[in-house]
C-alpha cells in the first residue's frame, strides 16, 4: 500500500491528527474532539484518581470537584505558547495544503494568521509583534500545535520548564477529559468552544462553568471585574466562534454540514446565553467600573467619617481597595474605609462628579426595573453634563452584563454520527473497547486512535507522512550537521519514549523533549535525511527488536527499541510505500 492509494481529503486529516496544529483542528473540526478521546483512552490522567488529592472525590459537590482540578492542573501545567517549540511554516504553503478543502477568503475571515482580525486588542498591538512573528516575512506563520496529555507532561524535560505546559487548545482537552476522568461529569455536560484565537470549555451544569487555560471562570467570577476575568471574557465577547465540539459531533461557522446532536446544541446554546447575561444591579455597576477606569472621573462617594458626612474620589476608593483584601461591595466596606488616610477625603462634594450612593440607593431599590428603565432614569434625574461620558458609560454596561455570542448558524444539514456511549462509571478498558467498537461507525472513535498513537491495526503511513512534512524544528536544529552526526547525536539521546506501550512521538517531540525510543529516533532520522535529498529513497524496517534505517546507497543506521511494532516503510520525494511484511535479509537494498 501507498500513500497514493489513499484519499487525498482522508490522507491530510489522518495525518493531521498526529501533528494536531491550529490550523489543521479549523480544517478539520472532527479532530477537536478526538484529542479528547485521546487523552481519555491515555492511562495518564487516570493514574490522577490514586493521587490522595483526588480521594473521596467522586461522593464531594460540583464545586468541589471543579476546583480540585483546576488546582491540580495550575500547580502541574503552565500556558505556552512560543514560535520554537513546534516551529514555522508558510501561508503559502498551508494555502496549498488546503486549498481543496477551503478557500483563502473564507480563511482570512476566521483565522487570524490569515487576516481575522475579531479580537481588537491583539491588532492593537499589532498581533505579529505580540507572537515575535515580525522578526520573519509577513508570509511566515508558527506551526502551533496541540499537545496531546504525554507531550504535555514531557515539557518537564524541555530546557526552561520545570513543569508540564501546553498551549490553549491542549488544555481545553486535558480539562475536558479531567473532569470526565477524574471529576466524573458526564461528556455530554462538556462542550468545546474554538475562537480564531483562542480555546475553552463550557460545562452546562448549574449556571455553566467556563475553563479558560488553567482556570475555571463561574458565572459570578464573569462579572467580577477583576483583570483575569477580563482576560477570560476577551475572546466570547470580540471573536466569533468557529467550532463547538461534543460528544455528539460537531459544528463549525464555515461549513454546511453539522455532526452535532441538535437537541444537544441547543440546549448548549441556552446554558450560555444564560450564562453571559445577568442583571442590572448595583454590584454589577461596581464590578463594571473597576475594568473601565476611563469612568472612574465621574464619580464620587458619600461617607460617614467621625459623624460627619464627607466625600472620596471613586479613584481613590478603587485604589486602596486593589492592595486589600477589603472591597468596596459587600461586608468588607467599612473595613475597606478603615484603611483609607482620613486626608483622601473632602468635606464638600467635588463639582462635575456624581454621587454614586445615589445610583446604589436607586438600584437596591428597584431592583424589576429593566435595564432601560434605570438607565433612563439616571439619563433624565443625573445630568449627562456632569459626565460627558455618561452615554457611552450606558452602553459599555450593556454589553458587559449582556454578550450575545456570535455562535455557528444552526441552519445546517445535520449529518449525526451513532453516539458513542462512555459514562464515568466505566474503566478506561471499557471505554477503549467501545472506541475500538465504534471505530468503523463514528469517527471521532477513528480519529482518536490516531490522536492517541496507537499503531497496532492502522496503516503507518499517516504517521510517516505527517513526521517528514510538518516537523521542521528537529530539522532546524541538525541543519549543516553530517548525518553520521546526526545519527550519534541521537544514538546518545535517553531511550525513553514519553508513550507507553508500541505508541510513538513524531520527530518534534523526540527532539523538544530530548529524549525517545529507537523507532521514533529513526523518523528523526528519515525527517533529516530527506530534507537534505528529497527524492532518493529511504527505507524503514523494523522487527520488533532493532530498527534499520537505510540509503539508496547501502548505508544503514541501527537502532535498538522497546516498541514491539513490526513494520517496514519506503520514503521517496511525496510516496510512502508500507507493508506490513518484514523483508528478507539483503531485501532492503534491492528495492532501494
Amino acid at each position: 500500500m501507498t500513500s497514493q492509494d489513499f484519499n487525498h481529503k482522508d490522507l491530510e486529516k489522518y495525518s493531521s491528527a498526529y501533528t494536531l496544529s491550529d490550523m489543521e483542528i479549523f480544517i478539520f473540526p472532527e479532530l477537536f474532539y478526538s484529542l479528547v478521546l485521546a487523552n481519555i483512552m491515555s492511562p495518564e490522567i487516570w493514574k490522577w484518581r490514586d493521587d490522595p488529592w483526588f480521594a473521596e472525590i467522586e461522593n464531594k459537590s460540583f464545586t468541589y470537584k471543579i476546583n480540585r482540578v483546576k488546582q491540580y492542573i495550575m500547580e502541574r501545567f503552565s500556558f505556552n505558547l512560543d514560535l520554537d517549540t513546534w516551529g514555522l511554516t508558510d501561508k503559502e504553503r498551508e494555502l496549498a495544503r488546503f486549498s481543496d478543502f477551503i478557500d483563502a477568503k473564507s480563511l482570512s475571515q476566521s483565522n487570524a494568521l490569515f487576516g481575522y482580525e475579531g479580537d481588537k486588542y491583539y491588532f492593537d498591538i499589532d498581533i505579529r509583534r505580540h507572537f515575535g512573528l515580525d522578526r520573519y516575512t509577513n508570509s511566515t506563520i508558527p506551526y502551533w500545535k496541540t499537545e496531546t496529555v504525554e507531550a504535555m507532561m514531557a515539557f518537564r524535560h524541555k530546557e526552561g520548564f520545570t513543569a508540564g505546559a501546553g498551549e490553549c487548545v491542549s488544555l481545553s482537552s486535558l480539562y475536558a477529559a479531567a473532569m470526565f476522568i477524574v471529576g466524573r461529569i458526564p461528556l455530554e455536560k462538556i462542550f468545546l468552544i474554538a475562537t480564531p484565537l483562542h480555546s475553552q470549555n463550557f460545562i452546562t451544569e448549574r449556571d455553566g462553568i467556563l475553563t479558560n487555560n488553567r482556570r475555571i471562570v463561574t458565572k459570578t467570577m464573569w462579572y467580577n471585574g477583576t483583570e483575569i476575568s477580563a482576560k477570560a471574557r476577551r475572546a466570547i465577547e470580540n471573536e466569533k466562534i468557529t467550532i463547538v465540539s461534543h460528544l455528539t459531533g460537531y459544528i463549525h461557522t464555515l461549513y454546511d454540514q453539522a455532526t452535532i446532536d441538535p437537541e444537544a446544541y441547543k440546549s448548549f446554546e441556552t446554558s450560555l446565553r444564560h450564562f453571559l447575561t445577568t442583571e442590572f444591579n448595583f454590584e454589577l455597576f461596581t464590578n463594571f467600573l473597576r475594568t473601565k477606569n476611563e469612568f472612574w472621573e465621574c464619580f464620587q462617594y458619600r461617607h460617614i467619617h467621625n459623624n460627619k458626612t464627607c466625600y472620596i474620589e471613586l479613584r481613590t476608593v478603587f485604589c486602596y481597595e486593589h492592595s486589600s483584601k477589603n472591597k468596596f461591595m459587600g461586608d468588607s466596606r467599612k473595613a475597606l474605609f478603615k484603611e483609607i488616610d482620613p486626608r483622601d477625603f473632602y468635606v464638600t462634594p467635588k463639582e462635575g462628579k456624581i454621587i454614586i450612593n445615589d445610583f446604589e440607593d436607586f438600584l437596591n431599590k428597584n431592583k424589576d426595573l429593566s435595564f432601560d428603565e434605570k438607565k433612563d432614569y439616571f439619563m433624565d434625574h443625573i445630568l449627562p453634563e456632569r459626565c460627558h461620558r455618561m452615554r457611552d458609560m450606558f452602553e459599555e454596561m450593556r454589553a458587559f452584563i449582556r454578550i450575545d455570542p456570535r455562535l455557528p448558524d444552526k441552519q445546517k444539514e445535520y449529518m449525526l454520527m451513532p453516539r458513542l456511549q462512555i459514562t464515568a462509571s466505566q474503566s478506561r478498558e471499557e471505554i477503549m473497547e467501545h472506541l475500538a467498537v465504534m471505530a468503523s461507525q463514528n469517527e471521532f472513535a477513528e480519529l482518536a486512535r490516531y490522536a492517541y498513537r496507537e499503531m497496532e491495526g492502522i496503516s503507518w503511513i499517516p504517521f510517516a507522512k505527517a513526521a517528514v512534512e510538518r516537523n521542521p524544528v528537529c530539522i532546524e536544529e541538525l541543519k549543516g550537521k553530517a548525518i553520521d552526526e546526526a545519527y550519534r547525536i541521537l544514538t546518545d539521546m535517553p531511550g525513553e519514549s514519553i508513550y507507553s506501550g508500541n505508541r510513538l512521538a513524531q520527530p518534534d517531540e523526540v527532539w523538544n523533549f530530548g529524549l525517545g525510543d529507537g523507532m521514533e529516533k529513526a523518523f528523526v532520522l528519515i525527517n533529516y535525511m530527506k530534507s537534505l535529498d528529497p527524492d532518493h529513497p529511504i527505507g524503514f524496517e523494523t522487527n520488533g527488536s532493532e530498527v534499520v534505517v537505510a540509503q539508496h546507497d547501502g548505508k544503514e543506521f541501527r537502532f535498538p527499541t522497546a516498541k514491539k511494532n513490526r513494520k517496514k516503510l519506503i520514503v521517496k520525494g511525496n510516496v510512502i510505500e508500507e507493508s506490513a511484511e518484514m523483508l528478507k535479509a539483503g531485501r532492503m537494498m534491492d528495492i532501494l
